[in-house]
């Protein structure tokens, strides 16, 4: 149904709460969280995250994955946080926190103070990661308490700012090939009690660019599924694995776009642009913000839901906002329905390129599966 959104579980069933829920389950737990996901008991942990894996995008192709549909079953489902993309949802992963406490708001959010963006995929040397997001990380915590904690992950991720921001404390492996990344957690994982954290990012990609109704994207989750069975293959008994995403993704045709730069009055008042395409941070100028709700409903009328920052804050969608993230947040914020995409060709052609994109609170980019094997 258009305009119907799925909201954040913080602090029961989502991407902030899988960590501290491992936690308790290795018998470590950690101060301060609260728990609602119920996790069975293991001297040690795999937490493997499959990069744009939905769970209604996994639950509509069952047949292409037939080991992870098995766990379907027992499984159960959790959310992401808002905005439903990668930056946002590894920091609350790693951090055990809301978007609102750690301030990774998205795909590109402003740096107060400039009129610049940061990329929170592709960072900026000038930004201090831990300046950005100083709150210590649930992996760090649990190292600090004993736990062996490991994150298994692609070398071009070492020492990243995103990795630093959402993952310090945690030892690095680096590992690009599916073997490296089997051989490398089943290693990790021997120690006792621990939590080893790997991440496979290709079917994100792959939806990206072919979307998540091509026979590329099936194909892709076929290779995922081979690659959980294995490691579940590999891993000793005692050991659980519990397979997890950080979003899903939706397919936006052309004729569901709209593009900033081609429709007049929608650059009125917005001195920045920022967020991504399903979900839009608007830092506008002056006093500009009553007349820049007022153009954008009326241009996107029930294609989006457009917010002033008080608003969306009001709703609970990025948790309790810290002050220091507050100005990074949009003072207007668009979040995308059914299959639209707010675009610019001037400011992110490349984005304009690709056909699946994530991001805005639907269901079948909010929910995520949580799968315990």
């Amino acid at each position: 149904m258009t305009g119907a959104f799925t909201p954040p579980a913080y602090g029961d069933r989502s991407l902030a709460d899988v960590v501290p829920s491992v936690a308790r389950a290795l018998g470590t737990p950690l101060d301060g969280h609260p728990v609602g996901l119920e996790l069975p008991p293991a001297p040690s942990y795999v937490v493997f995250l499959v990069d744009g894996m939905g769970a209604e995008l996994l639950a509509r192709h069952a047949h292409a994955a037939p080991y992870l549909s098995s766990l379907l079953e027992g499984g159960s489902t959790g959310t992401a946080g808002v905005p439903s993309t990668t930056a946002t949802s590894l920091t609350s992963l790693g951090t055990g926190l809301v978007p609102g406490a750690h301030g990774l708001v998205g795909f590109t959010a402003r740096i107060p103070g400039t009129d610049r963006l940061l990329n929170h995929l592709g960072w900026d040397k000038a930004i201090d990661p831990v300046e950005w997001q100083p709150h210590p990380t649930a992996f760090g915590r649990l190292a600090e308490a004993g736990v062996h904690v490991t994150s298994v992950n692609k070398r071009d991720f070492d020492g990243s700012g995103l990795t630093v921001a959402s993952q310090r404390g945690a030892a690095y492996v680096g590992a690009d090939r599916v073997g490296e990344r089997i051989a490398a957690t089943v290693s990790a994982s021997a120690h006792q009690p621990s939590l080893t954290y790997v991440y496979d990012s290709d079917l994100d990609w792959t939806g990206h660019k072919f979307g998540v109704a091509s026979t590329q994207w099936l194909q892709q989750l076929a290779m995922v599924d081979a690659e959980a069975e294995q490691l579940r293959e590999a891993l000793p008994a005692a050991t659980r694995l519990l397979v997890v995403a950080d979003h899903g993704m939706v397919d936006s045709p052309r004729g569901a776009r709209v593009d900033v730069d081609a429709v007049d009055g929608m650059r009125d008042g917005v001195w920045l642009l920022g967020g991504e395409a399903r979900f839009r941070h608007l830092y506008c100028s002056g006093r500009a913000v009553d007349d820049v709700l007022a153009t954008w409903r009326e241009v996107l009328g029930d294609r989006a839901t457009v917010l002033a920052r008080e608003d969306a804050v009001a709703r609970g969608w990025f948790g309790a906002v810290d002050a220091r993230v507050l100005p990074r947040l949009g003072d207007v914020m668009v979040a995308c329905h059914d299959d639209t995409a707010i675009v610019s060709t001037r400011d992110f052609a490349y984005e304009d390129t690709l056909v699946g994109l994530h991001g805005s609170l639907t269901s079948t980019e909010m929910l995520i599966p949580i799968l315990v094997g």
